[in-house]
């Protein structure tokens, strides 16, 4: 028997024995077939495909050969020949194995089939090969932590022996993942290097070329190579930055260095993760259980461009805050897709008892909510995150700081992000540049509803923690419907540098101050942010329902016209998306409101008439969370909708001169995408949409028209105009209260907790049903917004002054909201001095029975 016949018989034994326990889980794309390809202007280039790993391995060889046999791929361990060319096998190693020196191998080799092909292309331009790395890995953990098991028996950045090897096998056949990268032209690598590096051997260059890029997929799925806890906090305490941080805190509270030292080191107990590859496995199948279990799919959007970023990037996830799912929810849909799971910035309210020690281990470091007249905890926190960033591991932190309560996205938080800005122009060009990438995640049913319609509506909040998940599991119905996770337009660092003229700033030390310009780009980050998780939302059916229901007067539709309004509603999105990242659902209006039916948010009411649908019983408090998710989508044609059917008839340049002057308090409530300056052709889109849809007519003269009262159309327009009533309502009453006071005779502090207390009345005297409405962030967002565009200004006192400009924005409510609302704003803001010193008297002393409170907890 020759040679050649016994090395296939061996082969194809080998392959058998090792699909009984290998299954691999393929990544990414699978490649092509390379056909023969010509030029109209030149000969016809024959390509061969020849697939490349970076360490010599036979099972991996064996591996990739059953893969691409089972894609029906050119087979890894089949003979090719180019053009009289022959090779044994398509598949070579950059890290050759020379088996004819086994005993004083030489320190580098290049790969002999590598040479032999490039010596062949080289002399045959018309010939080419196409070089398909793969990466195959067995298991997934860095080579970190303390555990000899998972050293011994998970594929790790070193190059396992062969017994360590047949351990990957037996323990992960299961759990080994392949990834075919994209092609590259062997041709032109060759041309590359000759022209780059003319004094080098293109086997050298493209050797180097192609285990650069080997080393940078799989850092995408095990991580950077990290050292294990021990040595990263021993690092950090011996570091420089800490090491003064400690003699400074020796000085300042009057302690030997040794217990400053003591101190550093309780600190870094508290916030370092302890990475664990058997943590993140374990949360991995309990999460597959519980998802089984609470919901009927996670449905995840848009992720292959995480996986194109994290070849080349500083990977920094910034999703919303809905839930405490949300961080297992992230992590488990990153880790199952063949990433490494990112560092999760936790509050240090949930490092509790082995519940902080299971977060630790799925990666989560703490942070206190805090960090004001603690120097030390600021400098050791600091370095933490600097060596986090300098490993090129992945992050995450809730931009937002908190879970949001009302379903909007909050005002962001920005201490995290401008101590990742800081450390990373701290470290220069060491590292990746940092993208963040923007997540949406959409729920269908809250765990924490019922908890956030109490905090909302002035009970006291509960602490966020573990155990408050619980006691919300066991009161909740096990009907949670679908969830969705959809990742963002990426927000690249090095572009908002570029656009503050921050490009070239270094800083050198942790405790530099943040420059003017740096600032702007923390605030500009944040921003960016917020408005590109609103791009990624995903419209789904609970959503629109609410959306829906809450516009009309007692929450109920007719069957049918409840139909038609979903529908067009659809229509619309499909027509003119908000986004190309936006997600909707492709249910109809029939099927929406039976998905409704059976996650118990809405009820049909039999009719003879026709039947009628309606909010479920104590449902419509929490529905307008979920209306909130997707308020920004719908919050110009509302807007538009709001002011035609309110005036009957209105002109386009009317309508856009009151838009135009509305929108910059809109678009800081809810981190609207649009610049002043696209408006008007947005409005015209819009405009042109709902003429299509028949919600308004275009006559003649160029109007905009009204459908006559008590149409459907009109009906389905009224409905359409409600969801930015509630914000135009919140801007009246700040308005009038201003203007009733007079200039100078109130602060914007007095204004905002005035208008919070107001908008707790009227949501009980006139059911708006909308917690949001008194939220004092949303009134912060507004004196905001009036000071940035010069409407009022302070006095030396503190008090408000405003001109005449100023009232007109007040006239504007006039073309929206009607006279019975106007009156009632009207009224309720008239305060004598007297009524405003005892409201705030009032205030004052609840406040301070509340931080009272918090002190005692």
């Amino acid at each position: 028997m020759s040679k050649s016949s016994f090395g296939q018989i061996y082969r194809r034994l080998s392959s058998k024995l090792l699909d009984l326990v290998v299954t691999p889980h393929v990544l990414g794309e699978v490649p092509s077939e390379t056909p023969i390809t010509t030029n109209a202007e030149q000969a016809p280039i024959q390509k061969v495909v020849c697939y490349v790993l970076q360490n010599h391995s036979r099972s991996n060889a064996l591996v990739v050969d059953g893969e691409t046999r089972r894609l029906k791929l050119q087979a890894a361990l089949d003979p090719f020949q180019l053009a009289g060319h022959q090779e044994k096998t398509a598949l070579l190693f950059l890290q050759h194995q020379d088996e004819t020196n086994l005993v004083n191998p030489p320190p580098y080799a290049y790969p002999p089939r590598l040479l032999r092909l490039i010596e062949f292309l080289q002399k045959h331009p018309e010939c080419d090969v196409e070089l398909v790395p793969v990466t195959v890995l067995w298991g997934r953990s860095p080579d970190k932590e303390d555990s000899l098991f998972k050293l011994l028996f998970t594929d790790t950045w070193a190059t396992p022996s062969k017994v360590k090897q047949l351990m990957n096998i037996s323990l992960h056949g299961r759990q080994s993942y392949l990834e075919f990268h994209p092609a590259q032209s062997l041709q032109a690598l060759i041309a590359e290097a000759s022209e780059k590096h003319p004094n080098l051997s293109p086997a050298t260059c493209i050797t180097s070329q192609l285990n650069s890029y080997l080393d940078r997929q799989r850092e995408v799925v095990l991580g950077p190579d990290l050292s294990d806890r021990r040595n990263v906090m021993h690092s950090l305490i011996k570091s420089e930055e800490v090491q003064d941080a400690i003699r400074k805190e020796s000085v300042r509270s009057k302690i030997s260095l040794i217990e400053a030292e003591r101190r550093a080191i309780g600190f870094v107990n508290e916030i370092a993760s302890d990475y664990s590859y058997s943590a993140v496995r374990f949360a991995e199948m309990a999460l597959t259980r519980l998802w089984t279990q609470l919901y009927d799919g996670v449905e995840v959007h848009n992720f292959s461009m995480v996986r194109e970023l994290a070849k080349d990037y500083q990977i920094v996830y910034t999703p919303c805050h809905r839930s405490h799912i949300d961080y297992l929810l992230l992590s488990y849909v990153i880790f199952r897709r063949g990433m490494m799971v990112p560092y999760i910035a936790a509050g240090d309210n949930l490092n509790l008892p082995f519940v902080g020690q299971l977060l630790r281990g799925g990666g989560a470091f703490f942070i206190r909510r805090s960090f004001r007249g603690n120097a030390l905890y600021t400098a050791v926190f600091k370095e933490y995150l600097y060596s986090i960033l300098s490993r090129n591991t992945p992050l995450e932190y809730f931009i937002e700081g908190g879970r949001s309560r009302t379903g909007r996205l909050l005002p962001p938080k920005t201490g995290m992000l401008a101590m990742t800005i800081h450390s990373h122009l701290r470290n220069g060009n060491k590292s990746k540049p940092i993208v963040f990438v923007p997540t949406y995640i959409g729920y269908e049913r809250l765990m924490e509803g019922s908890t956030y319609v109490g905090e909302m509506q002035g009970k006291p909040k509960e602490a966020e923690s573990i155990f408050g998940l619980v006691k919300a599991l066991r009161k909740i119905e096990r009907i949670f419907g679908k969830v969705h996770v959809n990742f963002g337009e990426p927000v690249f660092l090095n572009d908002l540098l570029k656009q503050h003229n921050a490009q070239d700033f270094r800083i050198e030390h942790n405790d530099d101050p943040i420059p003017p310009e740096i600032s702007n780009v923390v605030n500009s980050s944040a921003v960016a942010i917020l408005e590109n998780i609103n791009r990624a939302a995903v419209i789904n059916p609970v959503s629109l329902l609410s959306l829906i229901l809450l516009g009309t007067p007692k929450h109920t539709l007719d069957e049918e016209i409840c139909i038609k309004q979903l529908d067009t509603y659809r229509n619309l999105l499909q027509a003119l998306p908000y986004d190309a990242r936006m997600q909707v659902t492709p249910l109809s209006g029939k099927e929406i409101i039976r998905y409704g039916l059976k996650l118990k948010l809405i009820k049909r009411v039999p009719h003879v008439l026709g039947d009628i649908i309606a909010i479920e019983d104590g449902q419509a408090v929490l529905l307008t969370y979920f209306r909130n998710n997707i308020l920004h989508a719908f919050i110009l044609p509302s807007l538009i909708a709001a002011l035609v059917e309110h005036n009957g008839k209105i002109s386009q340049k009317d309508l856009i001169n009151v838009i135009c002057t509305l929108y910059p308090f809109l678009k800081a409530e809810l981190f609207l995408k649009w610049q002043d300056e696209e408006l008007p052709e947005q409005i015209n889109q819009y405009v042109t949409a709902l003429a299509k849809a028949k919600l308004i007519d275009i006559d003649a003269d160029g109007l905009l028209n009204s459908p006559v009262r008590n149409t459907e159309d009109h009906n389905q327009l009224a409905v359409l105009a409600a969801p930015v009533i509630h914000s135009l309502e919140r801007y009246c009453m700040m308005l009038a209260l201003i203007t009733q006071r007079g200039p100078g005779n109130i602060s914007t502090r007095q204004v905002e907790e005035l208008s919070h207390l107001l908008g707790q009345r009227l949501s009980v005297l006139h059911e708006f049903n909308s917690p949001e409405f008194f939220d004092k962030a949303l009134f912060q967002s507004f004196m905001k917004v009036l000071t940035q565009r010069g409407y009022i200004s302070t006095n030396e006192d503190g008090g408000l002054i405003f001109d005449e400009e100023f009232r007109n924005i007040a006239k504007y409510a006039n073309l929206v909201l009607d006279d019975a609302t106007l009156q009632m704003l009207q009224h309720i803001t008239s305060f004598t001095d007297e009524e405003l010193k005892e409201a705030l008297d009032a205030l004052a002393a609840q406040n301070a029975k509340k931080r009272l409170k918090r002190k005692k907890k």
